[in-house]
């Protein structure tokens, strides 16, 4: 089977396929913000809250998300 990514780890192959399908309009754009704002950590997401301009970390799904909540992960994200 031909590979379409080169892939460093599952992770990073499910972000570039999650991307690329944003891209063509096959996924919301709310897939890309979930597949680049999960972390392992809480310091790890408040780390990135700090980046993106926002404030706190949230849980989601037993994987920490930077900022608040996923409104404001969003809008943070739309701005960079």
């Amino acid at each position: 089977m031909m590979r379409l990514f080169h892939q460093k780890s599952p992770r990073a192959g499910l972000s570039r396929l999650l991307l690329s399908l944003a891209m063509i309009g096959i996924l919301p754009q709310a897939s890309i913000a979930h597949s680049k704002g999960i972390y392992k950590t809480e310091a790890a997401a408040l780390e990135q809250a700090k980046k993106l301009g926002c404030e706190g970390a949230h849980q989601n799904n037993g994987a920490w998300m930077p900022c608040r909540d996923e409104a404001e992960l969003h809008r943070a994200q739309r701005k960079q």
